[in-house]
């Protein structure tokens, strides 16, 4: 690791511990904050394991309730983002066992249609052209064996380091890449060169999603009541891409 890099990690771990502090203090708006700054990565996240928006949303509330309650035991060892990213992992992975055996396999079999793409207008006809294809990309990263799907969906969609990755997903560097690269070709095979411009609309994560997920999880908490579309989040630490 470079000087530059060093440095830039040092000061993450200190903005994560502040703001782990913060939310352990009862700072009015810190986990409102967090919550703000990682709901796009983490709902799709727990989206790739559950493939199903609304019990997403449900696993995302779970796995905040139990970050909140948990934060006094981080120490920073990793990036607050990929402690959180583990909770939802494992909370998402704890909903799909309690799910039915036959709710399962409806969910495996059936393609989520449902859905909101935030793309602006042009045509109808190219608005219908490019929604079309982003259904297709999406039941298409439906359709990868689970293990492929989850690293997929942090390495190309999130863009998540390796080692992030692997740490979210507790599997080495090494099986980070090949899942990579087995997804990629898998993919491949059906969507062919359209699939790189249009990665980062899929599983859109609209502000509605965002608020509704943020009240809730206050709500249930006691905290505060957030503010309205975000206007009081404050400059986050953390990277955009994982910004709602």
């Amino acid at each position: 690791m470079n000087t530059s890099s060093a440095a830039t990690a040092a000061c993450m771990a200190v903005s994560d511990a502040a703001l782990a502090c913060s939310i352990v203090a009862g700072e009015p708006g810190a986990f409102e904050r967090l919550m703000r700054q990682h709901n796009r990565r983490l709902f799709r996240v727990a989206r790739s394991i559950l493939r199903d928006d609304a019990e997403a949303e449900d696993a995302l509330q779970e796995g905040y309730i139990k970050a909140h309650r948990a934060m006094a035991g981080f120490r920073g060892d990793a990036r607050l983002s990929t402690w959180l990213t583990r909770i939802i992992v494992n909370q998402a992975l704890e909903s799909r066992r309690r799910r039915p055996a036959e709710a399962a396999e409806q969910a495996g079999a059936e393609p989520v249609t449902d859905g909101t793409f935030g793309i602006a207008p042009e045509t109808p006809e190219t608005l219908a052209m490019r929604n079309d294809l982003r259904r297709l990309i999406e039941h298409a990263i439906d359709d990868l064996p689970e293990h492929y799907r989850h690293v997929f969906m942090l390495r190309a969609v999130e863009g998540l380091s390796v080692d992030e990755t692997a740490a979210s997903l507790g599997i080495s560097g090494v099986n980070t890449k090949v899942r990579l690269l087995r997804a990629r070709a898998l993919l491949r095979e059906s969507l062919g060169q359209r699939l790189g411009p249009l990665l980062e609309n899929v599983f859109a994560f609209d502000g509605q999603r965002c608020d509704r997920i943020v009240a809730q999880v206050c709500a249930r908490l006691g905290l505060a009541a957030p503010a309205v579309s975000g206007q009081l989040a404050l400059p986050s630490p953390s990277t955009p891409r994982s910004a709602s």
